[in-house]
């Protein structure tokens, strides 16, 4: 069921021979929520109750809950949908895992999501419990799950529900490498997401249905390459690369929606900062003939709910002790965007690292190597809590030490720099080291310097001698793509100090803390 692409961008013009019994959908949309249960603030951090009454901030899930509401009022026919990674980013995911998400959700009246890698942070079994309490089937088409019991009979690749005397068809996608990205055990299977996507279509258009809806966690250049291998697929709503589509915003990375091979591809880009709004039309045989909309940003212009603002307070009560207590000073402002720290040394990548290796250096401890995709928001200037700290840092990931060759370095470096162009987390962050990469070299060959830091100043790398190394257990073990860091023939130790304890601690030893980058990785 090919369906040609009837015009370009934003729109498609109802051709002149188009049936008349035209079919009306609006299909409301989040990806990347990242447990953001309260207000976020420019940086995507937790917001001050006094700046958020001020209007200075953005999201949370009772202005979520208004903005759904009207845009349904909008609409005598709608769906809403998620792009995945509800879970982990805040101490409500931290304390409740996805009891709150789940509540959230369901009281917002979500139709369905697909599973993000985050689902996948704390295991099957958590996943199965948040499943267990939402009210909406939770997809994901591109894994095998028949080995994992507490998935197997759950999960679905597809679903169909009805809307408006119609029946729609929505698929799962979860990203492919997600036993990398996460912890999803070694029972899953993930398998390339474009044949996944095809046989779902062609069993759900076999049952008679038309329209064809991909909830992807996948990224937007995933996307892309879906819209244009599967075909009937006639909108994908995404996730995963945080990416901002919009026709008015000069951040967008593409127009809302971006139309590959005749099929609307939308996204919002994270953190519940903005409600996305599709609405399309399809011909009564189903094609796809128009997708027009625009995120709606969640700012000082949505009034919060008050019903759910009264239970999320109530859900704070226990987190409020952890976080508002004040660990140090920020000197100004430290940088822990996703935009910066994925493809260049940050401010926030360096005070980590710094404070990892401080940990260990009397251990003989000599680099430290953060992945980037650990580091989750950026801390304003002035008083630094530890809510904050752990919005930065709310993985609960460990110390890990271990040695490593010089050439295992090396090799892990080519690791973190082989995918900058997807801005992917595996991005290195380091501390006792420098190191220089050429971008015009492919993947694998990228790295064209590397320094230790000595007593005597820095020194090039030697690939045959041994070093010792800290990063996190996550990384250690194989994670963001390290494998060459996994395994126990490393002298590894894995069962450290929490690193949002001890990036806390380093604040308050080094107070007020003063950001700064200063050439530790270089672009040649």
């Amino acid at each position: 069921m090919f369906k040609p692409l009837l015009a370009s961008c934003a729109a498609l013009a109802i051709s002149a021979t188009a049936a008349t019994a035209d079919y009306k959908l609006t299909i409301l949309h989040t990806n990347d929520f990242h447990s953001r249960i309260e207000p976020i603030n420019k940086y995507d951090s937790g917001c001050k109750p006094e700046d958020n009454a001020a209007g200075k901030c953005f999201g949370g899930s009772a202005r979520l809950m208004t903005a759904i509401a009207q845009a349904r009022q909008r609409s005598n026919n709608s769906i809403l949908v998620d792009g995945g990674d509800q879970f982990q980013g805040s101490l409500f995911y931290t304390y409740y895992k996805g009891k709150v998400a789940a509540e959230m959700m369901n009281r917002m009246g979500y139709d369905a999501m697909t599973v993000g890698n985050h689902e996948f942070d704390d295991g099957p079994e958590v996943l199965r419990g948040f499943m267990d309490a939402v009210e909406f089937p939770v997809l994901m088409s591109n894994a095998d799950v028949s080995a994992e019991e507490v998935l197997a009979t759950k999960i679905l690749k597809s679903t169909v529900i009805e809307r408006g005397g119609e029946k729609l068809g929505l698929i799962g996608l979860t990203p492919e490498d997600t036993d990398e990205l996460s912890s999803p055990g070694p029972n899953v299977h993930f398998t390339d997401p474009v044949p996944a996507v095809q046989a779902e279509v062609d069993r759900l258009t076999a049952q008679g249905v038309n329209k064809i809806i991909v909830l992807s966690h996948s990224g937007y250049d995933v996307d892309k390459r879906v819209a244009a291998g599967a075909r009937g697929v006639d909108v994908i709503v995404g996730g995963h690369s945080h990416t901002l589509l919009s026709n008015t915003s000069d951040r967008a990375k593409g127009p809302y929606p971006t139309m590959v091979n005749g099929v609307a591809i939308v996204q919002a880009y994270a953190y519940g900062k903005f409600l996305g709004e599709l609405n399309v039309t399809f011909d009564d045989a189903g094609n796809l003939t128009e997708a027009v909309g625009e995120p709606l940003i969640m700012d000082v212009s949505i009034t919060e709910d008050a019903q759910v603002v009264a239970r999320v307070q109530e859900l704070a009560q226990p987190l409020e002790e952890i976080r508002q207590k004040v660990i140090a000073r920020a000197a100004s402002a430290i940088e822990g965007s996703r935009d910066i720290c994925r493809v260049q040394e940050c401010a926030m990548g360096n005070l980590v690292a710094d404070a990892m290796l401080d940990r260990v250096a009397d251990q003989g401890v000599q680099i430290a190597i953060m992945n980037s995709g650990g580091l989750r928001a950026s801390i304003d200037a002035g008083p630094i809590t530890m809510g904050e700290v752990l919005t930065v840092l709310p993985f609960q990931n460990t110390l890990s030490t271990f040695q490593i060759s010089g050439q295992g370095i090396i090799d892990a470096l080519e690791n973190g720099m082989s995918q900058v162009e997807e801005v992917k987390g595996r991005f290195p962050q380091v501390a006792g080291m420098r190191f220089a990469w050429d971008p015009a070299q492919p993947p694998g060959s990228r790295i064209v310097e590397v320094l230790v830091k000595t007593d005597d100043g820095y020194v090039p790398i030697d690939p045959k001698a041994t070093y010792l190394v800290v990063t996190n257990n996550y990384v250690r073990n194989g994670g963001d793509g390290y494998k060459m860091f996994a395994g126990d023939d490393k002298d590894a130790y894995d069962y450290g100090p929490d690193l949002a304890d001890v990036v806390a601690e380093y604040l308050a030893a080094n107070q007020p803390y003063k950001p700064f980058t200063e050439n530790r990785i270089v672009r040649k």
